[in-house]
């Protein structure tokens, strides 16, 4: 393959020496790693909002709460150590071509391969199996994709860049659950298609990357501790990333209880029928999506223009606790539409500025770069694991899923505690 690297230098100021020099990255770049990132969601996404829940409903509808637990919570924990894994043998990456480019194209493909087995299958392990290489692969393209802010990105602009790829999310939602719907008469369909635009938007972004390139001289040495490093930074050396990695992670246990059980809590909690759900899911990601939209691009901008972080997230996290004490309550879908709205507003303005803090007060960002925010991504995913395995005992015990969220709430609000002690930014 021929890259347009130089071509690509020559108009967008988005290289490795614009975060050195302190020049800005061009629009063409960020338009280029928004839609990279949109892909991904889109066809991640899909599965975990829709796809899943009605295609083990359809293989063992007396257990389905129990098999997707297992199954979400499986492909959580793999994804849980694979994007620090990758990330770090991303920073470790002396291909002529760059670092980042590999991973974001080989982790593309894979997750397509992972979910055709998802589509294709005939028992809750198949799904299981095709499920947990689709998480491996699209957390080896997230490893890539995030190490790239860092890389690419100068400070004085992280928090707008983080905005506009924080809009990505929702936009890959909503896409994804539309698609889900208008092909629900294919399972294949369904599963694939989202899968083949993020390998067309993730091979756009290869294009035009203005990659960094480790020489092979200078890619440190391997060994046990080196691994062991990939899943761990001590809290205690730098206690700003750990009082924002337990921010990020009280934050995305409200956020996995949401999208892992939101399907069967409108079947089961608001008596909504199987052939309803693709629908009410996609409006209410629609309705989500729109605020995200919205206050992820302000709250980054905001954030830059004040030159502060921490007021942002700690507001955006209780409006997320919020959130789901209305879905909790809600007593129609009316009300539910309501609490989607506001998770939205939540998190779009929560993911767009922390990950501009986290980057103010990243670790060895020169070197380590997609090792460590592979290691912030286990707060993301931990949760996706922990959530399905410690949920059915909160139903069994409370009798619906109104205590369920009522539980992630309270988990949310001291996500806002947990960034007051961060000192090395405002």
């Amino acid at each position: 393959m021929q890259f347009a690297e130089d071509k690509f230098r020559s108009t967008v100021r988005g290289c490795p020496s614009a975060v050195a020099g302190g020049g800005r990255v061009g629009w063409p770049f960020v338009a280029a790693y928004a839609l990279a990132y949109t892909g991904m969601w889109m066809a991640l996404l899909s599965p975990v909002l829709v796809g899943l829940t009605l295609r083990i409903r359809a293989i063992d509808p007396v257990h389905a709460a129990s098999d997707l637990s297992l199954v979400m919570g499986m492909g959580a924990l793999l994804a849980l150590f694979g994007n620090p894994f990758f990330g770090h043998l991303s920073d470790r990456t002396t291909w002529r071509h760059g670092m980042r480019r590999p991973w974001l194209l080989g982790g593309a493909l894979g997750g397509m391969a992972g979910l055709a087995l998802v589509a294709q299958a005939t028992s809750v392990a198949q799904i299981l199996v095709g499920w947990c290489i689709t998480q491996l692969a699209y957390n080896a393209e997230l490893a890539a994709l995030v190490a790239i802010l860092p890389d690419q990105v100068p400070q004085r602009q992280r928090g707008t860049v983080s905005g506009i790829i924080g809009v990505s999310l929702p936009v890959g939602m909503v896409a994804g659950t539309f698609l889900v719907q208008a092909m629900a008469g294919s399972t294949l369909a369904m599963f694939l298609v989202p899968a083949t635009i993020a390998v067309a938007c993730a091979a756009w972004l290869v294009w035009l990357l203005p990659d960094r390139r480790l020489p092979p001289s200078q890619r440190p040495h391997y060994d046990l501790r080196e691994l062991l490093d990939c899943f761990w930074i001590n809290p205690r050396r730098f206690p700003d990333f750990g009082w924002a990695w337990g921010s990020r992670f009280l934050l995305f246990a409200g956020v996995a209880t949401l999208l892992t059980y939101q399907g069967l809590y409108l079947m089961e909690h608001q008596g909504r029928t199987p052939a309803e759900v693709p629908r009410l899911i996609f409006l209410s990601t629609l309705v989500q999506a729109c605020t995200v939209t919205v206050f992820s691009v302000v709250g980054g901008r905001l954030s830059d223009s004040a030159g502060r972080r921490k007021v942002f997230v700690a507001a955006a996290a209780l409006i997320y606790a919020l959130a789901l004490l209305v879905i909790a309550f809600a007593a129609s879908y009316a009300w539910f539409l309501v609490g989607m709205a506001l998770t939205g507003a939540g998190q779009g303005m929560y993911l767009a500025v922390h990950l501009a803090l986290v980057t103010d007060v990243l670790p060895d960002s020169e070197t380590h770069a997609a090792r460590n925010l592979g290691i912030l991504n286990i707060a993301n995913v931990l949760p996706q694991s922990l959530v399905p395995a410690l949920a059915p005992a909160v139903l069994a015990a409370s009798g619906g899923y109104a205590a369920l969220f009522v539980i992630a709430a309270i988990l949310v609000a001291l996500g806002a505690w947990a960034i007051r002690p961060v000192r090395g930014v405002g």
